[in-house]
Formats: C-alpha cells, sequence, structure tokens
C-alpha cells in the first residue's frame, strides 16, 4: 500500500519554470488574439458597398482608422431591420460593453477616399458621423518590446544550468563542474549482483581481494594485533583475465561504499582538472569512509614521469599523478579509504606509485591453468541450454591459453553456431567449431582457389603435420585443413604440452615443425611460395628471442637485451655496437636455415608418406590424427600429457 501511495506520488506532475513560461507565452496570444476581436470580427464588405449603404441612408456613423487604413460601418436601426442587412450584427467571443461596427472594410490613400466620402454625403439629408483615430496595442507594443530581453535572459538561464549541471546537463559533466570527481558510487542503495561466486578461478587472487573486503567489515581483528589495513591493491595482468570482475565481486561483497571509474576520467583538455577531480573523488571517499575507490586502466595517469615518447613530460598528467601520490599517502591521509586499481601495463607505471604504502599489494591475475579453465566454463554454461554429455575436462583442455574473457567469447560462439543449425541444445562439436572460428576465423568455403593452388595449399599443410608428427619435441597433431579461414588458405591444429620453462631442443623442434610447409613446396614441387608468411615471422620471432633474449646462442652468449621496465622502447639507440648486431643477424639466419634444411631432409626421407597425406588432405579437406596414424603408425615419442593447448599455422593469402 506504501508502495503504491508513493508510485502515485511519483505519478503527480512536478512543477517546473517552464509552466510559468508557457503561460506568460499564451496570456500574449491570448490578449493579441482578442484584442482587435471590436473590429476583427465585423462583417466585410468594400467600399463599392459602402458607398451603395451610404447614399441608400443606411450609415449613422463612419470610424476611420488611419494608421490602419481601416472603416469601421455603423448601421442605423432602420437599416438593421432590412433584410440586405440582416447577418451584420457583429459575433464576438468576449463580451462588449460598447457597440460594435457592423461592418468594416480597407481603404487605399486616406485622402482619396476622404474626397469621395465628402463628394457622397454632399447631398444627404441625414449625414453619417464621420470621426477620425488611430488604433494603438499599448500591452502589445510593450510585450513586443521586452521581448528580445526576455528570449536573451531565457537563453542566458538555460545555458548556465547547463553549464552548471542543472536540468539535461549531467552532474560532473559541464563547466563549472569540471573539476567534479566522475566515479560512480555504489552503496547499499545500489543493488551489484555480482559477487565471488561468480568469479571461477583466480583463487589466490580472490584470496587477497577478499582479505581487503573483511579489512573493511571487521578492522578490529586485524588492528587489536597493531596491523593497519592496506592502503592498496593494484591487480595485474593480461587483458581479459578477469581484473574488472574481481572489482565488480568487491563492489557486490563490500557493503561499503564503492568509487568506480576509469584512468581517462581523470584526462581532460583543461589545466589542473585531473588533480581536482582527484582531489574530489578522495573527499568524497573519505566523507563515506570506509570506502572502496577502483580505477580501472591506471596506466592512463599512472605512467612513469619524464618518460614520454615524444616531447619530454606531459605537465598536466604528471600533475594529477602528483595529486594522486599526495592523497594514497602524504602528509593527512586518512586510513579508511582503500584504493583498488587495475591495468596490463605494470611496467610503465611510476616507482612512487607501486611502492608499499601505497599499493602494499600487487595481485597478479595470469591466465587460467585447466582447472581454472573448467571453473569458468561451468560459470558461462550455465545460461546456456547445453547437452547432456558434454565433457567440461576436454574442452578445458581444448583452450589452454584462452583467458576468461577468451572462454566466454568461445561459449557465445557455440551457442550461435547451435542455434545457426537449428539444434536444441550446445554440444561438444559446436564448442570445437567456436574455438575453430576464434583461432583461424570464418570458413569461406565459397573462396575462388585455382586447382594448382589448392594442391600447393595441401602439400604446406601436409608438410607441417608430417614434421610435427616425426619430430619429438614438435607438438602433435589435432587437425589440419584446407578449406579458407579468414586471411589464410589453409591451417593445422596443435594440442602441444604447457610448459612453464622451454628448452633450446623443444624450440629448435617448434621451429622445424613450422619450417615443414615451405620445406614441403621445396621438395615436392622445387618452388617456394608467399603461403608461408605467418610461418616465417613465427620462426623468425623464435630465433631472435633465443639469441637476444634468452641467451640461448653459444655466439652470443649469456647476454640479453631483453629490458623488463620497457623504457628502451623510449632510446633512439640499440644496446648493442653494430658489430654484436651483425652477429647476432648471422645467428639468427644460421638458426633458421638450419631448421630449414633439417625439415627438408625429414620430408625427403618420407616423401612417398607426404604425397599420399596431401592426397587424402586434398579428397577429404579436411583430415584429423587418425588419418596420420592410417600412414605412418603410431606417433614414437606419444606421452601422456595433462594439460594441452592449441597452436594453428596458417598459410597466409598475399
Amino acid at each position: 500500500m506504501a508502495n503504491e501511495k508513493k508510485n502515485l506520488k511519483d505519478k503527480k506532475p512536478k512543477f517546473s519554470p517552464y509552466w510559468i513560461y508557457g503561460i506568460l507565452i499564451a496570456l500574449f496570444l491570448g490578449y493579441q488574439l482578442f484584442s482587435g476581436a471590436n473590429y476583427q470580427d465585423a462583417n466585410k464588405t468594400t467600399p463599392s458597398d459602402f458607398f451603395k449603404y451610404l447614399e441608400a441612408g443606411d450609415v449613422s456613423r463612419i470610424d476611420i482608422i488611419k494608421n490602419t487604413r481601416v472603416a469601421k460601418v455603423y448601421l442605423t436601426n432602420e437599416a438593421l431591420e432590412k433584410e440586405i442587412h440582416k447577418n451584420s450584427k457583429p459575433q464576438t467571443f468576449i463580451p462588449s460593453a460598447t457597440v460594435l461596427p457592423n461592418y468594416r472594410f480597407e481603404f487605399g490613400d486616406l485622402q482619396n477616399f476622404e474626397n469621395q466620402l465628402n463628394e457622397k454625403t454632399t447631398n444627404l439629408a441625414n449625414k453619417p458621423i464621420v470621426t477620425f483615430d488611430t488604433e494603438t496595442n499599448d500591452w502589445g507594443n510593450f510585450l513586443m518590446g521586452i521581448l528580445p530581453f526576455i528570449l536573451l535572459i531565457g537563453v542566458w538561464i538555460f545555458i548556465m544550468r547547463r553549464m552548471s549541471g542543472g536540468a539535461g546537463g549531467g552532474t560532473g559533466g559541464q563547466i563549472f563542474n569540471i573539476g567534479k570527481s566522475k566515479a560512480k558510487l555504489f552503496d547499499q542503495n545500489t543493488e551489484v549482483k555480482t559477487s565471488f561466486k561468480d568469479v571461477a578461478g583466480l583463487e589466490g587472487a580472490k584470496e587477497e581481494v577478499q582479505e581487503i573486503v573483511d579489512f573493511l567489515k571487521f578492522p578490529e581483528k586485524y588492528t587489536t594485533l597493531g596491523g593497519k589495513i592496506p592502503k592498496g591493491a593494484l591487480l595485474v595482468g593480461p587483458p581479459g583475465t578477469g581484473k574488472t570482475l574481481l572489482a565488480k565481486a568487491v563492489a557486490g561483497e563490500a557493503k561499503v561504499p564503492f568509487f568506480s571509474l576509469s584512468g581517462s576520467d581523470f584526462v581532460e583538455m583543461f589545466v589542473g582538472v585531473g588533480a581536482s577531480r582527484v582531489r574530489d573523488l578522495f573527499k568524497q571517499a573519505k566523507e563515506k569512509s570506509p570506502s572502496i575507490i577502483f580505477i580501472d586502466e591506471i596506466d592512463a595517469i599512472g605512467r612513469a614521469r619524464g618518460k614520454n615518447a615524444m616531447s619530454g613530460s606531459n605537465d598536466e598528467r604528471e600533475n594529477t599523478l602528483n595529486q594522486l601520490l599526495t592523497e594514497m599517502d602524504g602528509f593527512g591521509t586518512n586510513t579508511n579509504v582503500i584504493v583498488i586499481a587495475a591495468t596490463n601495463r605494470a611496467d610503465i607505471l611510476d616507482k612512487a606509485l607501486m611502492r608499499a604504502g601505497r599499493f602494499d599489494r600487487q595481485i597478479f591475475v595470469d591466465l587460467p591453468d585447466v582447472r581454472e579453465r573448467e571453473e569458468i566454463f561451468e560459470v558461462h554454461l550455465r545460461p546456456l541450454k547445453k547437452a547432456k554429455n558434454l565433457d567440461l575436462d576436454f574442452l578445458s583442455k581444448q583452450t589452454p591459453g584462452f583467458s576468461g574473457a577468451d572462454i566466454a567469447n568461445v561459449c557465445n560462439e557455440a551457442a550461435l553456431i547451435a542455434a545457426r543449425n537449428g539444434k536444441k541444445a550446445v554440444d561438444k562439436q559446436d564448442f570445437l567449431d567456436a574455438v575453430d572460428r576464434i583461432i583461424g576465423g570464418l570458413e569461406k568455403k565459397n573462396k575462388i582457389i585455382t586447382p594448382s593452388e589448392k594442391r600447393a595449399v595441401a602439400f604446406h599443410e601436409a608438410g607441417h603435420a608430417v614434421t610435427s608428427w616425426m619430430l619429438e619435441h614438435a607438438a602433435p597433431l589435432v587437425k589440419v585443413t584446407i578449406v579458407p579461414r579468414g586471411r589464410s588458405l589453409g591451417a593445422a591444429w596443435y594440442l602441444p604440452e604447457e610448459r612453464l620453462i622451454v628448452r633450446p631442443e623443444q624450440m629448435l623442434d617448434e621451429m622445424c615443425a613450422a619450417l615443414g610447409g615451405r620445406a614441403a613446396e621445396k621438395v615436392i614441387f622445387n618452388k617456394i611460395s608467399t603461403g608461408a608468411l605467418s610461418d616465417l615471422e613465427k620462426v623468425t620471432k623464435q630465433a631472435r628471442a633465443m639469441v637476444t633474449i634468452y641467451g640461448l646462442s653459444d655466439k652470443v652468449g649469456n647476454l640479453t637485451y631483453y629490458d623488463s621496465s620497457g623504457q628502451n622502447e623510449y632510446g633512439f639507440s640499440k644496446p648493442y655496437s653494430e658489430q654484436t648486431a651483425e652477429l647476432i643477424d648471422r645467428e639468427i639466419s644460421d638458426i633458421i636455415e638450419k631448421q630449414y634444411q633439417r625439415a627438408i631432409e625429414l620430408l625427403e626421407a618420407n616423401k612417398d608418406k607426404l604425397t599420399e597425406l596431401a592426397e587424402v588432405l586434398l579428397e577429404k579437406e579436411v583430415i584429423f590424427k587418425d588419418n596420420l596414424e592410417k600412414i605412418f603408425g603410431k606417433r614414437p615419442f606419444e606421452k601422456e600429457v595433462a594439460v594441452n593447448t592449441i597452436e594453428t599455422t596458417k598459410d597466409e593469402e598475399e
């Protein structure tokens, strides 16, 4: 009942100043409309008819309005009884105490009209009364005089209300509120449905963040032992791993005021705005303490000072960062405000921002492992109508290297594929097709490709399959296709084991398998093509990493030119001499060429089997692990791999 009364109360029209403006305009228009009713509603006639009435003695009085050149005609009582004048009585909407004219007409030149009138009335026995007058609309003239000023004042008020964040302006979005914080507040009046139950995997990160929530809920549990509540926590990790989702879960679980905004919300074209917004944000947070501030993508304002790549430091951004540093741990800092920030570029953040006392905890949110991927699948499969025999363990093993966002995309894509095929539930094949769609791109079965090109692609992909099957440390094959996908004319899917460390022989075998496609073209056709672009890019990066990053080259030695701080990109000079650069280039080229020759030798020794596999691929367009086992037998290096991943090699289209 109370809610119904509240709803009825809310439905009542609210007073608006625009009502007053509307009433004034309506009164003005009404006055203008009815002020001339004394003669506007009189019957119209013509000067010739008027002179006929005049000669007949029907006119008792004539009022000549000089400024409007209108004549008002009043008839005698006897004339009103005549049949010709029976409709001449004026009809008005406003009752009037004065006698209203029966006719009105417009004349041309006043002097000519007076001469005609004098000529016609000279011989009349009962001459009509002739009066001259000038009509003015005092109120209308007054209102028309002040109307421009009213319009100017109205426009000025409207602009000022917009600028001050009033009606239609939005708080903090206009000129007078430009220094106000743009943070969105979540408190007890705002329902946030996300909780820690919705965050699958990320157990370590969840524990750290959940402890921050406990700090705010039960501070005495920690402070009684002399501990201090942390000032801040920084969530670091690759894109899509769930950093923002964790923050949403904190907002749903904390039950304290939660301010959420992005690092770019501090950036504005006006000088001093960023620092002002930081001050306003922490002022609001302190007023509602204990509270949490979440700054997403903090690298927008937290970049290391004085490290701008182009023209030195950006003073405005640095002022914003300085203010943030002071608010987090300055002279008069309040400890009841906790700052949570997220970034995937922690290497470029300022060291002063990263120190203990500001961000006491750095929580690394990594890509999920096989167990965590299974939990993430469980979360994203809840809203789907899935097949009863769907194996989550199989799906999790097919998608390592996938972030939580990637897995959500796989589930959604699988549902769309199932719906496109008219299925009632999403099954295993739909998920495999979704993974293929995301990794390789959309199939283009109608793509025009010549038979010779198709044969070259088939041998290229068969070369990848054979080399990966025959090498110990290369990833075992899952599927090979010559159906064009995205920009690629063919692709091969593998399930290599996930490794925490990689040895040189493992990298060399992978490079040899990647060069198997071009080697197959050389062995079969004695020609090479542009189709190995992605393969060459991959092996070049691997070889360069071996030499310049991991120190796996005997000639270069145990040296690395990798800078984890990311500051080398701002320099214009290489960290090594020209002689070393030449040595590095030769070593990279030697590594790649050795693996290319190794692939050619391997395929020359298995040329018949390579041709047989390519012919099967040309016939079926898609082959699987079983087809290789029929030709080569069981793989000699088969292992029980606990965790698998998927990689593809693509025959790039030029």
